[in-house]
């Protein structure tokens, strides 16, 4: 008989202003014992040396992660120019230098071609499995690592400032599965001059905003209070780019048994993904189809 987790049934989202030099795994550690939940999950890797944005999923807000890695993130991040180094960031070995340095127009005239639809090489290292493997694990062990290029959307890439002659900083928002490291890398290499991430922070994910969100130090400071709990917001908040359809306590009580159940449609076609919804609360995520909900995630509430 499996062993039953401890915790609290605790569902909802808390977003964390993570630091710099902790993994996005030991953030989410430190929440769940925080709130001494049974279950949590992030919705989005950080690079242990990035900040900003880690939307942190508790209980049943874990089923809605696949839709917040899906939407679109923005991210601020400064390119040091004139050094390449092995992991694209600050953390690697200088692996080749120059002296050229682009001017303000001319890092502007190159960004239209990281916009739109684009094929990106990830970082060597990465966590991209390569014959499940991780990447990185391969290139710490000197192997020669060859990733294949990945679809990207980008749809913005602006240059909102440049400190000095050695380093720009750029702001992009793009979708799911992008590397900040390959722009700053790729842009590097396009302008001849090579370049790699001095600072990275993720300034809002799907409708999380950093602005909104705790920080270490003061989760760890009310920590296991009633206080932090004001902080957690609705599960329902990962679902916002799905459309909302009414049920009624039967087509709920079916939905949550797994079976279709009946909505009330009005802006949704056959086959499209939905949720349904009880007095505000999420029931079910799934396909709709004729009058009816089939559901394919169902949130199960504490009694």
């Amino acid at each position: 008989m499996a062993r039953k987790r401890k915790g609290r049934d605790i569902s909802g989202w808390l977003v964390v202003d993570k630091p710099a030099g902790i993994t996005s795994t030991s953030v989410v550690n430190k929440v769940r014992w925080a709130l001494e939940a049974k279950k949590a999950g992030h919705a989005g890797t950080l690079d242990p040396e990035a900040t900003g944005v880690l939307a942190v999923a508790l209980g049943e807000a874990t089923k809605t992660v696949p839709y917040i890695t899906d939407a679109l993130k923005a991210y601020r991040f400064t390119v040091r120019l004139g050094q390449a180094t092995n992991t694209d960031d600050t953390e690697g070995e200088v692996i080749a230098t120059s002296d050229a340095r682009p001017s303000d127009d001319e890092i502007i005239a190159a960004l239209p071609q990281f916009l739109g639809d684009i094929m990106q090489v990830p970082p060597k290292f990465s966590a991209v499995k390569i014959d499940g493997q991780r990447a990185y694990k391969l290139a710490r062990d000197g192997e020669d690592v060859e990733l294949a290029a990945r679809p990207l959307w980008v749809e913005e890439l602006l240059l909102v400032d440049r400190p000095d002659a050695d380093h720009v900083t750029l702001e992009m928002t793009c979708g799911k599965g992008g590397y900040v490291r390959s722009i700053a890398r790729d842009l590097g290499t396009s302008l001849g001059c090579h370049g790699h991430v001095r600072e990275l922070r993720r300034v809002w994910s799907g409708p999380f905003d950093v602005e909104n969100g705790l920080t270490l130090d003061r989760i760890e400071e009310i920590a296991r209070t009633p206080e932090l709990d004001t902080f957690i917001q609705p599960l329902e908040i990962g679902l916002a780019d799905l459309p909302e359809l009414k049920c009624t306590p039967e087509g709920a009580a079916k939905l949550r048994n797994g079976n279709p159940g009946m909505v009330l449609a009005a802006t949704v076609e056959y086959g499209d993904e939905a949720w349904a919804s009880l007095d505000g609360e999420a029931v079910a995520v799934g396909t709709y189809k004729a009058g009816e909900l089939h559901p394919s995630r169902v949130f199960v509430r504490p009694e």
